[in-house]
């Protein structure tokens, strides 16, 4: 393991709902959840003020709803999250070139690797900046760790939540994990800590003082030996700029569970067509196609079938679910369907197509298809656009719109013909509420705002978040601001600690 904490681990704070927060004025300091809304939505994220009620990530979110009834509730956006993702990636990149991509919101960097950082002061300096630069850019707050590994790193940013920065010194890890649960640990969820819980071993500590023999012998070899190594506070995976992607796939959970067969073979149509717009917008395609059932009764079914070499083919993909369903009971309904595509490259195999019709072409001469087995494409096609063209007029909750006499604003519901919206931007102050018809012609969909607003360029002006202003604090000084700072920044944020509410100017 390193002897400098350089290894930077970031997590932007609650990030779906500070994000709304921070391009709605009058929910800036309020509970606010984002997630699915239906009846079987879950919990995607939950601001600080929301999660003083109990509401958490992954939670149903009906029982969201009885926690906490007066946060406001939407629908996620998104479009909006990758472009902000996208800035705070590039600040990261600025930092070194080893930065590995976890999740949207969430990354490891490398300093050593870019010369940022090779001991304590440095990495401080160089976490400082960053949450100044991140602030300055994005309106956003994030938390930082900095230690001499990965899993370390990720504990300390764990600790500096919300809106902080935590730094473990090298020689101080072993005493630090000590009285940590063994939960805190990677790879140790709710089944593995009461497994061990059973045995006498709570903390990490009690871990390490087990042995690895006893471990090997509770959780079996390589789990056993991982544990181990980690309750020692060893951990020498490196930063890994480029993750490979294993597989690209789109599923959709249904509100009320789908009966009719030939819907069910409809709706994995459609799931292979919107596999395959993303497999291609990846650049890549695959030869492995994945099938995945979630019955009335919860069990997950997953079939797939290897074709000869990769495709991209609409077609291909689509036929190949299609057989993989018919191999599927779905008598009792269906609540969950999926289509993936594993096994990929980025180059495509030209008689696949044919190979697939050779393949549908032996089934057939053993029975005849039926229309449920073998649903037409046009229907197909037909579902989807019926889907998709209601759907710019259900306004979903949260989402933007633009009135042609009102302007920018949001949707704050919608129901009986009716669509409520609040007109206001992320750099006004909170806005008026107005109710429209559903159909009103002077109200639109619209693309979301920057969150933070620009302001002309100017060539004279240092880089944002650069010089002797910035600080650990992350109030960079106004001098040493770039055209990429706000002229007007949001009055206050989530982020406080206790699920309060920070303002800042």
């Amino acid at each position: 393991m390193r002897t400098a904490p350089t290894i930077l681990h970031l997590d932007m704070d609650a990030f779906f709902a500070s994000a709304e927060q921070a391009s709605k004025p009058s929910l800036r300091g309020k509970a606010v959840v984002v997630g699915g809304l239906g009846p079987r939505g879950v919990v995607a994220t939950a601001s600080y003020e929301a999660r003083v009620f109990g509401v958490n990530s992954a939670m149903p979110m009906a029982q969201a709803r009885r926690r906490a009834p007066n946060a406001a509730y939407l629908v996620p956006r998104f479009g909006l999250y990758r472009e902000v993702s996208e800035q705070v990636m590039g600040l990261l990149r600025a930092l070194s070139p080893l930065v590995e991509p976890l999740s949207l919101d969430e990354a490891f960097v490398d300093l050593e690797a870019g010369g940022t950082a090779w001991d304590d002061a440095s990495a401080r300096l160089a976490g400082a900046k960053l949450r100044a630069d991140i602030r300055a850019v994005t309106g956003l707050t994030g938390s930082v760790g900095l230690a001499a590994s990965k899993m370390l790193a990720k504990i300390a940013s764990e600790q500096a939540k919300p809106d902080g920065l935590v730094l473990i010194e090298p020689g101080t890890e072993r005493a630090m994990l000590g009285p940590m649960s063994v939960r805190t640990l990677p790879g140790v969820g709710p089944a593995t800590g009461d497994h061990l819980r059973r045995a006498g071993i709570t903390t990490v500590e009690e871990l390490a003082e087990a042995g690895e023999d006893e471990l090997v012998r509770l959780l079996g070899k390589a789990h056993g030996h991982a544990l181990f190594a980690m309750a020692l506070a060893h951990d020498d995976r490196p930063v890994v700029a480029e993750r490979e992607t294993k597989s690209v796939s789109v599923e959709d959970t249904y509100d009320v569970d789908i009966h009719d067969r030939v819907r069910v073979g409809l709706e994995v149509a459609r799931l292979a067509d919107r596999c395959v717009r993303r497999l291609r917008g990846a650049g890549l395609s695959g030869r492995t196609i994945v099938l995945k059932v979630r019955r009335y009764d919860f069990s997950t079914l997953t079939r797939s079938e290897t074709l000869r070499g990769p495709t991209d083919d609409v077609g291909v993909v689509r036929e190949a679910a299609a057989r993989l369903l018919e191999g599927v009971d779905t008598t009792g309904g269906v609540r969950l369907l999926g289509v993936g595509v594993s096994g990929l490259a980025d180059y495509t195999q030209e008689d696949l197509f044919a190979q697939a019709q050779a393949h549908a072409e032996v089934q057939a001469s053993a029975a005849e298809p039926t229309a449920e087995e073998h649903p037409a494409d046009e229907p197909a096609e037909a579902a989807a656009a019926e889907e998709e063209a209601p759907a710019e007029r259900r306004w979903p909750s949260g989402h933007d719109v633009r009135h042609a006499e009102h302007g920018h604003g949001w949707v704050q519901g919608s129901g009986l013909g009716r669509v409520t919206v609040r007109f206001e931007t992320p750099y006004s102050e909170p806005g008026r509420v107005r109710t429209f018809r559903t159909d009103d012609p002077r109200l639109e969909p619209a693309d979301p705002l920057p969150l933070v607003e620009r302001r002309p360029e100017t060539a004279d002006e240092p880089a944002a978040g650069s010089g002797p202003g910035a600080s650990e604090a992350g109030a960079p000084d106004p001098g040493s601001q770039a055209s990429s700072v706000p002229a007007s920044r949001p009055k206050s944020r989530s982020g406080g600690g206790g699920g309060g509410a920070t303002s800042r100017p």
